[in-house]
């Protein structure tokens, strides 16, 4: 099978990266095409190491819909991962796929190594406080966390 260089770029044809036209099908450093192979894929479907694109699916993940270990995105799959709805070991975002409604949607580690969480109840947030020996609750997005301030990192 033959590929038309006007359709594909890579290594071996002319580029097609930032600022250039997207091919149908790009494969490379930093490919830029409709459907994006390599090390920094840009690209409606991107497949690579750092993909951007609407659909993503790597290592580092950036785009609408992510599959990867590090993902940010709107809907985001992986280890550690950033989204509006995600899946994942660990992760930020309003809403966690699968999880109970009482499941921890945010995590943050203190210096002592202690855990503060984020809930969705105001009064189990001030439970939490207590437990931690700190005072109040602060707003998380439409969450609420433990201690009158977001400790530092």
């Amino acid at each position: 099978m033959t590929l038309d260089k006007s359709v594909v770029s890579g290594s071996m044809h002319a580029p097609a990266g930032c600022g250039g036209k997207p091919k149908l099908l790009a494969v490379g450093i930093a490919p830029l095409g409709i459907i994006s192979i390599g090390i920094v894929p840009m690209g409606v479907v991107s497949i690579g190491v750092v993909p951007m694109g609407v659909v993503s699916i790597g290592a580092v993940g950036m785009g609408l819909i992510n599959l990867c270990a590090v993902g940010m995105g709107l809907l985001v799959a992986g280890v550690n991962v950033m989204g509006i709805w995600w899946v994942g070991f660990e992760g930020m975002g309003p809403y966690r796929l699968g999880a109970g409604a009482g499941a921890i949607q945010h995590q943050h580690h203190q210096p002592t190594g202690s855990n503060l969480y984020a809930y969705p109840s105001k009064a189990v947030a001030l439970q939490k406080a207590k437990e931690l020996g700190c005072e109040g609750v602060h707003a998380m997005g439409s969450l609420w966390m433990p201690c009158e301030q977001h400790p530092a990192p």
